[in-house]
């Protein structure tokens, strides 16, 4: 019997074909989730109100929202509640009862700082309870940072103290957020005495140029964090200690270190703070399950001059440059690292390992459950009392 050879090989061609045809179709999926990640990283988005509210009852001043219980929902604390499109905000207190049948929460409404809250269907989570000055009790004025990037706009947060301190404090965001963000530190800067500057910087909200706004992760909006320290210094201030949350972190760490201003930085105090970035994307990458070959090619989107025109980036991004867990030598400053090793978005590992090589600089009280950058908002006192030593012990002068 004769075998008919023929087609084995013409499946065996067909085979080939069809393989290198998926492996085309793999290889361009897998570029476009690498493009759509790296884009992700670098261009800035408005935070949505994805939040459900199920329910308002009760009358002013005993109201409560009926919410989805979350993972960030049923942290005991203090939180705000953006909803319409970030024009409504409110101040959400404890949690008054969990239901885990309906996997539902019931919390304090504290305050309705603006908007119509029994008109929203949907709110944002976050850990900004103070929008604007006035609700963090404090006096302050509006002002603009003048920036190669335009004109900044600043809140110059002034102190009622009866002797103000000629050390002034420059509060730098985290990404996707706003100067009030710096506002859970207004009160204990007043109670010490310290002017402030919460600011904000190239491509955040208030900012940014929608079609041209890309992120440099703190490796270019450190230099708005150097004109905030000339205006302080050209008003008063002697010296400043930088406070800065997540990417905020990075970008103060940056500006201690590179900045023209650097000799003025007396301290740190950073919160939840982004110490080695590929720590955060790596991190990034395994939840959103991301295979190896994707999450390599996304960081290298971001720092190779090859993928430009596909990020927006200028320049690229040198992550070697903001990791301080391998830099940790040149730090040169005291550092408070407030960060809970809870924290979902930015790994405290990081944070632990440069508090571990610099312990002659680096303070590192612990905190277990905030998640991420809220350990304000679960314990005001203990973050407050931390702050307050710190500073009182590494940058104000002694009394007496």
């Amino acid at each position: 019997m004769v075998r008919d050879t023929k087609f084995p090989t013409r499946l065996l061609l067909a085979s080939v074909g069809v393989g290198a045809g998926i492996g085309a179709v793999i290889s361009v999926a897998s570029s476009g989730l690498a493009v759509y990640f790296a884009r992700k990283i670098v261009v800035p988005e408005n935070a949505p109100e994805e939040l459900e509210i199920l329910h308002i009852d009760g009358f002013s001043p005993n109201m409560r929202i009926h919410l989805p219980a979350t993972e960030e929902t049923t942290v005991r604390g203090t939180y705000g509640l953006y909803f319409n499109q970030g024009a409504g905000h409110a101040v959400i207190g404890d949690i008054v009862e969990y239901d885990p049948r309906s996997r539902t929460v019931s919390r304090e409404i504290l305050s309705v700082t603006r908007g119509d809250i029994k008109r929203a269907a949907h709110g944002r989570w976050t850990g900004i309870v103070y929008p604007e000055p006035l609700a963090a009790g404090v006096d302050a004025k509006d002002i603009e940072i003048e920036s190669d990037a335009g004109k900044l706009p600043a809140w110059l947060l002034l102190t009622d103290h009866p002797e103000p301190q000629s050390t002034w404090a420059i509060l730098v965001h985290g990404r996707a957020s706003t100067r009030a963000e710096g506002l859970r530190a207004a009160p204990i800067l007043n109670t010490l005495g310290i002017p402030a500057i919460a600011m904000s910087y190239r491509n955040d909200a208030e900012v940014r140029v929608e079609t041209t706004s890309r992120y440099g992760l703190g490796d270019t909006e450190w230099i708005d964090v150097d004109a905030a320290i000339d205006f302080a210094l050209s008003h008063g201030a002697s010296d400043v200690v930088l406070i800065g949350w997540s990417m905020g972190g990075a970008i103060a760490l940056q500006a201690a270190s590179r900045g023209r201003n650097r000799r003025f930085v007396k301290a740190l105090v950073l919160d939840g703070p982004v110490v080695d970035w590929v720590n955060v994307l790596d991190n990034q990458a395994r939840l959103n399950m991301l295979p190896t070959p994707i999450a390599k090619l996304t960081l290298e989107m971001i720092t190779q001059p090859w993928a430009r025109p596909i990020t927006g980036l200028q320049t690229p991004l040198d992550l070697g440059r903001l990791d301080w867990v391998t830099r940790a030598a040149e730090l040169d400053v005291p550092v408070l690292l407030i960060h809970s090793d809870d924290d979902e978005f930015v790994p405290s590992s990081p944070s632990h390992a440069l508090a571990s090589v610099r312990r002659d600089l680096v303070t590192m009280p612990v905190y277990e459950k905030a998640r991420h950058t809220k350990e304000w908002n679960v314990d005001p006192v203990r973050w407050e009392d931390d702050v307050a030593n710190f500073l009182e012990a590494k940058v104000l002068p002694k009394s007496g």
